[in-house]
């Protein structure tokens, strides 16, 4: 059963087994379906030994006439593979050391060391956060040490980025998500192969965060995802939003080809040309993309495939899956940080050009920053006011509008229409919008819509604010919130920005067992219960009734309809009957 304990014992011997050799002085070896492997040793945090398999090929390299086509899985290894190093991430606009390259479709697997039973563990495969653009899953930003501490295997991917991943042209010459395409071609390797390494192919947890969140739930409505996964944690993450679905991204790889010279008279002129620019070129376009500040967080989407004989990832909206029953309906875990993207306000006022931009043009600044679709001058107007510090009336709502989103709005007021101007209250405020646009409400969408399903969802909402994090004062050097990423601190070790968390009785610590317990259980059972601690309450799935949610900080805390006020605000703006995904 979904809920059953992932504790399957090996009946046969010898196969594809696992050779111990590293207890003897060795490197850990494993003999899979696809071929031999050979890894390194690493540490966890309380001293145990992780057998490390880093930078695997899953997938062909995707160059040359590759590029832009789906993913190829490897099924047989030539020889040996040594998995001894990380491999490199994919391409992107980092800096010039950072090891890139565009063969990058490769894997890490982590497995405890010091194991005598023969009885498979569950397995959590992590997909990475970076908006689609960035980032990667090597071990110096996802690394194992603190997960590895419990009874579990972590693999953690590549997949392609940007335009390289994800360029769609609506047609035969790129139908699009190859990146997500990468994701699930992953996922078969680790079905294929994971047992030989002592993880249970039926016991997969999928999470992920931000863009590897939405990348979660993209995939429980995805045909080519179907049986890969038993479970699910999206953090921080979510497709569904106010931002409507993409038929396709055509004007993206138009903005793409100028931005390297390509001719754009026709798709095949752009993909032919394109599949001809230095890879290195095309990662290093990415500001080419921006149109405020580091707006739009979001470029690439996910696109609808129209069907040319490919494997198609999405069919349909995601959303009409849902509702229509669609969906691998499997136990899941939402999640968001307090303060999410409430930083991007500080860069914005603490930037005079920014800032006069911001006051001077909001309308047109608005879509951008906030992802609102167009036209949006309604929206645009109502959500300066919801997040304003005074209330100030406003001239550009229509009569619609103003019924529609009623009295109770404007005596709620947030940014109004004075000035913004760089000082902590009105980055305060116009961070709340900042979060709530980019993250919150897809997540609160995301986690309504799941909870009409039949297997239980839960939802946590992390306000613990330690002593580090992804956004901090500059002149103190000191957290000002919760930020987006920022209980990644406490479930990897992050090597690229700060120092491991020792073990000791500090909350830091202290956090990483409440988190790494939570997803340890999740893997194992699909119940994240008990928690981590002294007497800890029983966290109770989300419903449409109770809209509980799991309040984690120095202490939990179990609370009901997490920002209830302010996400009214944007569903009365985008509504949505929630109750359709039940029939």
């Amino acid at each position: 059963m979904m809920h059953a304990l992932c504790l399957v014992i090996y009946w046969f011997v010898c196969v594809f087994s696992y050779v111990e050799a590293a207890e003897a002085g060795g490197s850990p070896t494993v003999v899979t379906p696809s071929g031999t492997i050979l890894g390194s040793l690493m540490t966890s945090r309380r001293g145990r030994p992780i057998h490390a398999f880093r930078g695997i090929r899953y997938a062909e390299p995707p160059i040359g006439e590759l590029r832009f086509r789906l993913p190829v899985l490897i099924t047989k290894y030539k020889e040996e593979v040594n998995a001894t190093a990380e491999g490199p991430a994919c391409p992107q606009d980092a800096d010039p050391g950072y090891f890139l390259d565009e063969d990058c479709l490769k894997l890490n697997v982590y497995k405890p060391g010091n194991r005598n039973s023969t009885s498979l563990l569950p397995v959590v495969v992590y997909i990475h956060a970076g908006g689609y653009y960035s980032v990667s899953g090597r071990s110096d930003v996802a690394g194992p040490h603190y997960l590895l501490d419990k009874d579990l295997l972590l693999v953690t991917i590549n997949y392609r980025l940007g335009s390289l991943g994800f360029l769609s042209t609506g047609d035969e010459e790129a139908p699009g998500n190859n990146g997500f395409k990468d994701q699930v071609t992953a996922l078969r390797w680790v079905k294929r192969n994971i047992e030989s390494f002592g993880g249970d192919p039926n016991c997969v947890t999928l999470a992920g965060y931000s863009a590897g969140g939405m990348s979660v739930a993209l995939h429980t409505v995805s045909p080519m995802s179907k049986g890969l996964f038993h479970r699910a944690i999206s953090m921080s993450g979510s497709p569904f939003s106010q931002i409507p679905r993409s038929q396709e991204l055509l004007s993206l790889a138009l903005r793409q080809a100028r931005l390297v010279d390509c001719p754009h008279s026709s798709t095949r002129a752009i993909v032919d040309c394109l599949r001809t620019v230095p890879w290195r070129k095309l990662g290093d376009s990415l500001k080419g993309f921006r149109d405020f500040s580091i707006d739009p967080i979001i470029i690439w989407r996910p696109v609808i495939e129209r069907d040319f004989g490919q494997e198609r990832f999405l069919t349909e909206d995601a959303m009409v899956s849902i509702r229509e029953g669609r969906i691998s309906s499997v136990p899941f875990i939402v999640s968001q940080t307090r303060d999410e993207f409430f930083w991007e306000a500080f860069l914005v006022l603490d930037n005079f050009i920014y800032t006069s931009l911001i006051n001077s043009d909001w309308y047109r600044v608005s879509p951008i920053a906030f992802m609102l679709p167009s036209p949006s001058d309604d929206a645009a107007a109502v959500l300066r006011e919801a997040y304003a510090g005074s209330t100030c009336g406003s001239t550009r709502w229509t009569n619609s509008v103003e019924a529609n989103i009623g009295a109770n709005v404007w005596s709620r007021p947030y940014v109004g229409n004075q000035s913004l101007e760089n000082n902590t209250e009105d980055a305060r405020n116009l961070g709340k919008l900042y979060g709530d646009a980019v993250i919150g409400f897809g997540v609160h969408r995301l986690v309504n819509l799941l909870s009409y399903q039949s297997q239980p969802t839960y939802r946590f909402v992390f306000e613990y604010m330690g002593n580090r994090s992804h956004y901090e004062d500059p002149a103190t050097r000191k957290p000002v919130g919760v930020a987006h990423h920022d209980e990644l601190i406490y479930l990897f070790s992050l090597r690229v920005a700060f120092e491991d968390i020792p073990l000791s009785p500090s909350h830091d610590s202290v956090m990483v067992d409440k988190l790494t317990t939570i997803v340890y259980n999740f893997a194992r059972t699909g119940d994240p219960n008990p928690l981590w601690g002294t007497s800890p309450p029983t966290w109770v799935p989300f419903t449409p009734s109770n809209g509980t949610h799991l309040s984690i900080s120095e202490q939990y805390t179990l609370g009901q309809d997490w920002y209830k006020e302010r996400y009214r605000i944007w569903e009365q703006l985008y509504p949505l009957d929630y109750s359709l995904a039940s029939l």
